[in-house]
């Protein structure tokens, strides 16, 4: 990299997944909005064409007039090659086809199990994680023998345990993992004070929050806007709404892919006394499976969606035909912000800015003091030049501490049967699992169901699962 009146240039990103029908266009967006920093985006991924689409795409984008950030992009067919001498890793990956994901979201429906997401926690998690670590495996090796002072940027889920793999490969690696989910709770409250407050067009990022907990089962116990405790006024605006809940549009919550009401979250205040910070679909997945996701009535009644994958399939479908479209300029990416944070934290880390975001990194420096020490946690951290400096977050509460423990353990327990392809230890992370244990099932019909999902994914499982 090099430094020049307020810029870096020639600043080196390997994008591990490189072929995204989707981020990508997300994270060329960002780049191409940015004036002070350039460089090189390396493509990696096992589908060739489609890197070789985005390269097309990227360099296009970057051709154009109001493109203010200069990026070339290139395709990269060895990992090594890839990964020598960049700045940034970033890894963005589906874990196998929405063929195996169908066994994890929707095989465990045959035990009353359902999953709104079916990609963190759950028997779907755990499953996908036991595909996903093995590639984590690999490519915590890589970045150890070629690229080993880089940051590394995780997108993949499951979040924590992608983190978490790395991080057991090779301790020294400077990895963090980023979610917007955060992002979206900050939204709700945003909307939540402009409608209480009278006030118009609050940012975002003027609404300030202390973040505890993992992954998609985040928690605010702090949250202010310039003055203003929101605390009292989120509780005011539950109790007068808590039967319709909030909406920033599109109220049709049974036919809802993505969009809530954010009851979920409104529950859990009632309950817990803090703010749930992630999307109702994915904090159902926490709780027990006797609550939020009994049955498809009760998901309907809490005004969320479950995804199934022949949404996702048919979305892929979409955005195969958008990336053919704009690979042959039919199309053009759309250049406006697009809310997410991960280039304002790489411009960060180059030295040009100071940010403070939530990130997901080992809890070493005991950020939330009574979460283990090696639980990958979500709280807020300070980014700047070549640091990443954790905020004490604090204490979680005894009952949303017992809520996230399970969780925690179930990350080491699915990391260490992904490594020794130990299927007693999946089972053990079933029963131990909220989902799968407020269905009172059975352990024979848990292993069953182990053996099934197991068989339904086997082809991108090491050769120990055969």
């Amino acid at each position: 990299m090099f430094y020049k009146n307020g810029k870096v240039s020639d600043v080196q990103i390997a994008y591990i997944g490189g072929g995204s029908r989707g981020w990508a266009w997300t994270f060329m967006t960002d780049l191409a909005l940015e004036p002070n920093m350039s460089g090189t985006i390396r493509l990696y991924d096992i589908d060739e064409e489609a890197a070789k689409a985005n390269e097309t795409i990227g360099n296009h984008i970057s051709d154009r007039g109001e493109a203010v950030g200069k990026w070339k992009y290139e395709t990269f067919t060895d990992i090594q090659r890839a990964l020598t001498g960049v700045d940034f890793v970033v890894i963005s990956i589906l874990p196998g086809t929405f063929d195996e994901m169908a066994v994890d979201v929707h095989m465990p429906e045959r035990l009353g199990v359902y999953q709104s997401v079916g990609d963190t926690a759950g028997p779907g998690g755990i499953i996908r994680a036991l595909r996903t670590i093995p590639m984590f495996v690999e490519f915590a090796e890589a970045i150890k023998a070629y690229a080993p002072d880089a940051w590394v940027i995780n997108y993949t889920n499951p979040m924590s345990l992608c983190v978490k793999t790395l991080y057991r490969v090779f301790p020294g690696i400077k990895a963090f993992g980023c979610c917007h989910e955060v992002f979206g709770t900050q939204k709700v409250l945003k909307g939540i004070a402009q409608e209480s407050l009278g006030i118009e067009e609050i940012d975002r990022r003027d609404i300030h929050i202390n973040v505890l907990g993992i992954n998609h089962f985040t928690w605010f116990d702090y949250a202010s806007y310039k003055g203003y405790d929101l605390f009292p006024i989120y509780k005011d605006y539950i109790n007068e709404n808590f039967e319709e809940g909030y909406s920033e549009g599109d109220k049709n919550w049974a036919n809802s892919t993505f969009t809530c009401a954010h009851r979920v979250k409104f529950d859990l205040f009632k309950r817990y006394g803090m703010i749930a910070a992630a999307g109702d679909r994915h904090l159902a997945e926490f709780m027990p499976g006797d609550e939020y996701l009994k049955d498809p009535a009760t998901v309907k009644n809490w005004k969320f969606g479950l995804t199934t994958v022949d949404w996702r399939k048919e979305d892929l479908k979409k955005r195969l035909e958008k990336s053919h479209r704009l690979a042959c300029g039919d199309e053009e990416v759309e250049l406006k912000p697009t809310g997410e944070e991960g280039i304002l934290l790489i411009k960060s880390l180059c030295g040009l800015e100071r940010t403070v975001s939530n990130v997901n990194i080992p809890n070493t420096a005991k950020q939330i003091t009574n979460l283990p020490a090696d639980a990958i946690v979500e709280t807020n951290a300070v980014f700047e030049r070549d640091a990443i400096r954790p905020i004490a977050a604090g204490t979680l509460p005894e009952d949303v501490r017992k809520l996230i423990m399970p969780h925690v353990e179930n990350h080491e327990t699915t990391l260490a049967a992904a490594l020794t392809c130990d299927k007693k230890l999946v089972v053990d992370a079933f029963m131990n699992d909220p989902l799968v244990k407020g269905k009172h099932c059975k352990k024979e019909e848990i292993s069953k169901l182990v053996d099934d999902m197991i068989a339904g994914t086997i082809k991108y499982l090491p050769d120990g699962w055969k």
